[in-house]
């Protein structure tokens, strides 16, 4: 879960990193800058976050013919990860 909130952090800040990236190289090359286009850093993050959401949406596997199956410790110590299995049918 962190990955994800993670990835979708960095989604966001990207517009900004380059944006000030591109600014310091600017600066160092001499050229005149104007003032930082917030609304504009923040609408090409929020492009950003939206198609990985619809991607997400669009490609992530669907788990409704599935039931999950938690994680069970055993005896012994070892411990069995939580998974999905095919629902079985039901039976008029």
């Amino acid at each position: 879960m962190l990955e994800v909130i993670a990835t979708r952090a960095l989604l966001m800040a990207l517009p900004f990193g380059l944006w000030f990236l591109w600014r310091e190289i600017a600066r160092r090359t001499g050229r005149e800058m104007g003032s930082t286009p917030w609304a504009w850093l923040f609408a090409a993050g929020a492009v950003l976050l939206g198609v990985s959401l619809m991607a997400t949406a669009v490609f992530h596997g669907d788990n409704r013919g599935e039931v999950y199956v938690p994680a069970e410790a055993a005896s012994d110590g070892r411990v069995t990860p939580g998974h999905y299995e095919k629902r079985a049918p039901k039976i008029p």
